[in-house]
């Protein structure tokens, strides 16, 4: 089995580090994480923030970077990510009134454009979906289908979010295998079996976690990268329950 290391989205930390992003940070590091995947990086310049990770072993995995800042900001974002080590630029969002399908078409000009450029500059640009992108456009494709199938793969990755693709009554195991080597990424949750299907810690909901993780060595996974949107726990009991999960699963996690 391949190692693939485990990162955390910062999103899920959002309120512990806007307290102390340091001590969040080293806390991560404790529970046994390989590496971050950034939404902002806490007042901190990235030169800081590379210095504070280096000093707690942890890997700068990726960065989420609003699409308004990809488009008119590209070359900072690019210099930030080769300070920070780290390798893959992630498109997270749409904002609701970006999401026709002209909106759609529009974009796979604008990622292919900056993937090609990050491309250029030993970057990889990401497209990370939520359940919205799943709806049918006028050609009977679903909006997430068009963006990876008329993107150039080259230049344009997915990081897949498993929750999303399940509440939708997809298969994300399947998604995983239809865009090999296109999904460096994949974000891990899960979802409660009730009708709320709301955030759950890993293995403690119905998401088929197992079936992912099965397939992350065939379709090229570099990371999976845990998020919990919103939790009835803390933020931090709630990674750890992940990462334990993980453990359970992957024993080259268990020594972490």
């Amino acid at each position: 089995m391949k190692k693939i290391p485990v990162a955390v989205q910062m999103y899920t930390l959002r309120e512990e580090s806007e307290k102390d992003f340091a001590g969040t940070l080293k806390k991560v590091a404790e529970l046994g994480y390989a590496g971050v995947e950034f939404a902002g990086y806490g007042g901190l310049t990235p030169i800081e923030l590379k210095t504070l990770l280096d000093g707690l072993g942890l890997k700068a995995v990726s960065s989420h970077v609003p699409l308004e800042e990809i488009e008119s900001n590209l070359a900072q974002v690019i210099e930030d990510q080769k300070i920070l080590g780290s390798k893959y630029v992630v498109c997270p969002y749409l904002m609701p009134d970006c999401r026709s399908e002209k909106d759609y078409y529009a974009l796979i000009s604008v990622l292919d454009q900056a993937g090609e450029q990050c491309h250029l500059d030993g970057l990889t640009l990401l497209y990370h979906n939520h359940d919205f992108e799943l709806a049918l456009l006028s050609d009977g494709r679903m909006a997430l289908e068009t963006i990876f199938d008329d993107t150039n793969s080259d230049y344009v990755k997915t990081e897949l979010d498993v929750y999303w693709l399940t509440k939708v009554g997809e298969n994300p195991g399947e998604w995983m295998n239809r865009y090999k080597y296109r999904t460096p990424l994949v974000h891990l949750k899960d979802m409660t079996r009730d009708a709320e299907q709301f955030f759950a810690e890993l293995g403690t909901g119905g998401v088929d976690i197992e079936a992912v993780l099965d397939a992350g060595e065939g379709a090229g996974v570099q990371w999976w990268v845990v998020e919990q949107d919103f939790s009835r726990r803390t933020p931090f009991e709630s990674i750890e329950i992940s990462m334990n999960y993980l453990k359970s699963k992957l024993p080259y996690l268990a020594n972490k």
